[in-house]
């Protein structure tokens, strides 16, 4: 079918389908961790629901526009690597601490799209160590799930369950069901409530970021790098695959500024999707490739529509019981711990030196103020660089 066929509308029942089913598995899937995330910087409850309203509005709003403008399906998303690496953070930084972080991250990002030379050397990063990072973030998570199995081993084994069955018969579907069974369970035991004081609409609670360069080295400078490795670049590669040319530059700015924007709300990092754009860039969404720009636009309306009413969506994931909560978490960050092992360990030779990364950020060390995602970069470049300037003796 020529991609001009006029025959073909610009709403289509698949369009909104798509777009409802991108947000569904998009938000449902890791809202869990960024509430975690929030609870382990320090940030109380308004504060959490400022978190998810922020993210939701930087994915939505500029999302809606990109797509308008460009005329393709820009799908956006929240940093769920950068949540896992926030939630894993053991030093009580304080959440002044963590949002100036956030807005480093995103000036980072914002230079990589403004400046070419950036954006070049950002696609050389190793994939292995910027993988073994990552898995190295994500371990603990899902290592968790086991951990806190025997508290409730009926829910974790029903709900692992699930998960295994559904993301065989329907991979998309699989964290929401997941979802869908856990708040079953809760309900059934009376364990469904809210916080005190939630409302019914979401809230922005603006903080003064507070800037520190080892709160900079130890969570800005990781989390920019794996929202760029993990979100971005993945990002551009599904929109090329379904056959547009995605101005790279521009859509990292763009992420980088909506980032910036967001964060002093709480936004950990607005950045491309790449699980959720696949289900968005098809023919499947929408037969016309010319046309499938309106699935990102109802994309970024459903997820409006989300902030509208986050305080008492987020506010269900703050009251729930700390191990439902790490079940949750566990099984949705099984496929992103499987992506990042796998990249990991692609290269044969640069296979010790991502063993190295993934040990030293996986352990959780914290040297001089400064946390292990740093040091576990410092290794892996290092053995890199020992790995390709020291040759061996005969």
């Amino acid at each position: 079918m020529s991609i001009s066929e006029p025959s073909v509308p610009l709403l289509t029942p698949s369009a909104v389908s798509a777009a409802a089913v991108a947000t569904v598995v998009g938000f449902g899937g890791t809202v869990a961790l960024v509430v975690q995330a929030g609870q382990a910087l320090g940030a109380h409850p308004a504060q959490i629901v400022s978190m998810v309203t922020a993210l939701c509005l930087g994915i939505g709003v500029p999302g809606m526009v990109l797509s308008w403008r460009l005329r393709m399906p820009v799908v956006l998303a929240w940093s769920t690597p950068g949540a896992a690496l926030l939630a894993a953070s053991t030093l009580g930084l304080g959440w002044a601490n963590a949002v100036g972080a956030f807005v480093v991250a995103g000036v980072l990002m914002l230079l990589t799209g403004l400046l070419p030379v950036l954006g070049r050397l950002a696609q050389k990063i190793p994939a292995s160590v910027a993988s073994a990072m990552l898995a190295g973030v994500l371990s603990p998570f899902v290592l968790r799930l086991f951990k806190v199995a025997p508290d409730e081993l009926t829910l974790a084994a029903g709900l692992l369950a699930v998960f295994i069955v559904v993301r065989r018969l329907w991979p998309a579907w699989a964290l929401p069901a997941v979802l869908g069974a856990a708040f079953v369970v809760l309900m059934l035991r009376n364990q469904i409530g809210l916080p005190p004081g939630t409302g019914l609409f979401g809230t922005l609670s603006p903080v003064m970021p507070a800037f520190d360069w080892k709160v900079a080295a130890s969570l800005g400078l990781p989390l920019f790098l794996v929202t760029l490795a993990s979100q971005n670049l993945p990002g551009l590669v599904v929109l090329r695959a379904a056959g547009y040319a995605p101005p790279a530059n521009l859509l990292i700015l763009a992420t980088g500024l909506a980032s910036v924007i967001a964060a002093p709300f709480g936004a950990h990092g607005v950045n491309l999707a790449a699980i959720t754009a696949a289900l968005c860039t098809g023919p499947d969404a929408h037969p016309d490739p010319a046309r499938r720009w309106i699935v990102g636009v109802i994309y970024g309306g459903f997820y409006i529509l989300v902030a509208l009413f986050a305080a008492p969506l987020a506010g269900l994931f703050i009251a729930m019981p700390p191990a439902v909560l790490a079940i949750i978490t566990g099984l949705a960050l099984i496929a992103a711990l499987t992506g990042a092992l796998s990249a990991m360990l692609a290269k044969a030779d640069e296979r010790e030196a991502a063993v190295l990364t993934f040990a030293a950020t996986g352990s959780g060390i914290a040297l001089f103020g400064i946390g292990s995602a740093f040091w576990g970069l410092v290794v892996g470049f290092a053995a890199l660089g020992a790995l390709r300037w020291i040759r061996p003796k005969a």
